[in-house]
Parts: C-alpha cells; structure tokens; sequence
C-alpha cells in the first residue's frame, strides 16, 4: 500500500540580503527536490529576506521508502545549497 509523507521545512538563508537573493536560494533548494521527484510549494514568509516555509510530500510504494527519500533530501540541500539552515520534521500523511 502506497504512502504519503509530509515534510514541513522551515528555511533560514542567512546571507541572503534581497529577496532576490532569497528566490536563488529557494531555486536551488526546489531544483534538488525536484531531481528527487518530491513535490513542493513556497507558503509562507514570502515577505520576509531569510525565511521560507516550503512543505514538501513524498510518496512512496512501501511506508519506509518516502522518508528516506526525504531525509536524503535535506541532506544533500544541507551540503550543497550554502547558507541553508534547515528545521524539519518528518510526518506520516494518511
């Protein structure tokens, strides 16, 4: 039976200086979850320089399959998007 995970990322860019900065960071951060075919959207702190609210869902055939795709996802935005700071916590989504 397929299951469905929720990962609520709470971003914190600390160099960014202009929400141009901001959208770069958040590109990048998107384009590798995309690579990994997790879905996600921006919904939060849209007004604010260093911060992004971005919920990510995964969906895998077997309930132990999506969290670790979604682990491995923020650890390879930890190690190759600079001046991330990533809070999460991942959720079974039923």
């Amino acid at each position: 039976m397929p299951a469905a995970w929720l990962l609520p990322l709470e971003l914190h860019f600390g160099s960014a200086r202009s929400l141009q900065d901001k959208r770069i960071f958040l590109r990048s951060v998107r384009e590798e979850l995309h690579r990994r075919n997790i879905a996600s959207i921006n919904v939060d702190h849209h007004d604010l320089l260093q911060r992004s609210s971005l919920p990510v869902e995964a969906v895998g055939p077997k309930q132990h399959m999506a969290p670790q795709s979604l682990s491995g996802a923020v650890a390879e935005i930890k190690r190759e998007v600079a001046g991330v700071a990533i809070s999460s916590q991942i959720k079974w989504h039923s």
